[in-house]
């Protein structure tokens, strides 16, 4: 079993990462922060732990409702599956459309308080309907595969979230020039379609 541990974490590592990396506004709001260099300390953390805390209940949780009920792998397996397909779909759009495509503006206003940072970070990270089910249910039903092995499997998840956000918020302020541009935008728009695609096919061609 201890033989088993090393890949288990990471396979939670790249699948963890793979959703993370996702354009939305949390990732976004990172980047203005990382790139403004205002109160990146406490965002970073804020998302970081935050994902280390809904990954653990996705793991503990869902593996428990499994046991109880197998059909649960099911249901999550189509909601999951479809959810990426169509999230991939979004994307690739985005990437293919450069009248849609909009740089990420990091200069301005100033990005206030340090108090406003951390609320603004935690409403765009709680209150994100699709964290939960990354986090909690689909990173929860691919940990229960591992069976014995799925809380290294989630300590891997966990670790991608802290190294993704760490680089993403100290990171930034290298790449604001780069960010500003809608180009760069739409490659990294091709790559997560590439992902999700691939993800979401696997998932309902494992749940039939």
């Amino acid at each position: 079993m201890n033989s088993g541990i090393l890949p288990a974490a990471v396979a939670g590592f790249s699948t963890g990462l793979s959703l993370i990396v996702a354009i939305g506004a949390q990732n976004a709001f990172v980047l203005r922060q990382g790139a403004r260099r205002h109160a990146v300390l406490a965002v970073v953390g804020i998302c970081a732990a935050s994902d280390a805390v809904l990954i653990a209940l996705g793991v503990a949780g869902l593996g428990a409702v499994v046991t109880a009920w197998p059909t649960a792998l099911t249901v999550v397996g189509l909601a999951g599956g479809g959810f990426l397909t169509c999230y991939g779909v979004l994307a690739a759009r985005r990437a293919l459309r450069p009248a849609a495509a909009a740089g990420l503006t990091t200069r301005g206003t100033s990005a206030g308080s340090v108090r406003t940072a951390v609320l603004t970070c935690l409403a765009l990270t709680w209150l994100n309907p699709h964290v939960y089910l990354d986090t909690v249910l689909l990173l929860g039903s691919v940990a229960a595969d591992r069976g014995s092995l799925r809380w290294a499997f989630g300590l891997g998840a966990m670790l991608a979230s802290l190294t993704w956000f760490t680089g993403l918020g100290y990171g930034a302020r290298l790449l604001s020039g780069v960010l500003a541009r809608p180009a760069a935008w739409r490659v990294l728009d091709s790559l997560v379609a590439a992902t999700m695609l691939a993800m979401g096919i696997m998932l309902l061609a494992r749940t039939f």
